[in-house]
């Protein structure tokens, strides 16, 4: 069985997968890309038995009939959070309260927005935490202001990348993107009143060779997600 992902879930989503063969469901290939990718590729015919993106591109290929639409199930919540370089830092790690939460970068929308003015370069991703993230710029009317500092990464290159090597001083990511990456310091995620979150789901594609086996998979990586595989990856399930 064939699978196409954005980066952001690729390893939760593994996790998934090996849960689904140790249940007797078979192997699953995942092939992981950017998800703007990855959703013109099903929009163009691939054959693939499913498919893992952001609840916003599986509603528009379901709606193309790319995707069975009865099928569309939500999975997983993505928070997004900012991260700085940090020199020396091997497999960066969240910081955590007291209430086993992930803290916040920063105290309020506010705080963020002068986070991001104070910023020399801004990294964001293409998808849609980055799409967000642009709308936030927006709405603060800084569009003009910030227009020479915003560095977007390109298509499946993480935002990670481009801290760790100095490219940009600030950076905006899914949380799951971060976590582990070498020369990240993680603030921790956006603040309520500013939170970008993302929900991932799963679809049976129309091109399935066995749409039942493959929504057989869809179902256990549901369950599976609820039951602790999720959290482990720095997602909640939904």
């Amino acid at each position: 069985m064939r699978a196409i992902s954005s980066m952001a879930t690729r390893g939760v989503l593994s996790a998934l997968a090996d849960a689904a063969a140790d249940a007797g469901l078979g192997p699953l290939e995942i092939e992981s890309v950017g998800g703007v990718d990855a959703a013109d590729r099903v929009a163009a015919g691939e054959s693939f038995d499913l498919v893992f993106l952001a609840s916003g591109a599986l509603a528009r290929l379901a709606e193309a009939g790319a995707l069975d639409a009865a099928t569309v199930t939500p999975l997983l919540l993505s928070q997004t959070a900012a991260a700085v370089p940090g020199r020396g830092v091997t497999s960066a790690a969240a910081p955590v309260g007291p209430d086993g939460e992930v803290e916040t970068a920063f105290a309020d929308a506010a705080a963020t927005r002068e986070a991001l003015r104070s910023a020399a370069r801004i990294g964001y991703s293409t998808g849609p935490s980055g799409t967000a993230l642009v709308q936030l710029v927006e709405e603060w009317g800084l569009s003009s202001e910030l227009a020479d500092r915003l560095v977007r990464a390109k298509p499946g290159i993480p935002v990670a990348r481009s801290l760790a090597e100095g490219d940009v001083d600030l950076g905006f990511q899914q949380l799951s993107e971060l976590v582990g990456a070498d020369g990240v310091r993680i603030l921790g995620v956006l603040p309520e009143d500013c939170a970008i979150d993302t929900v991932f789901g799963g679809a049976v594609a129309s091109t399935a060779t066995d749409p039942a086996a493959a929504a057989d998979v869809l179902a256990l990586f549901a369950r599976a997600a609820a039951e602790g595989i999720a959290g482990a990856h720095s997602f909640r399930a939904v």
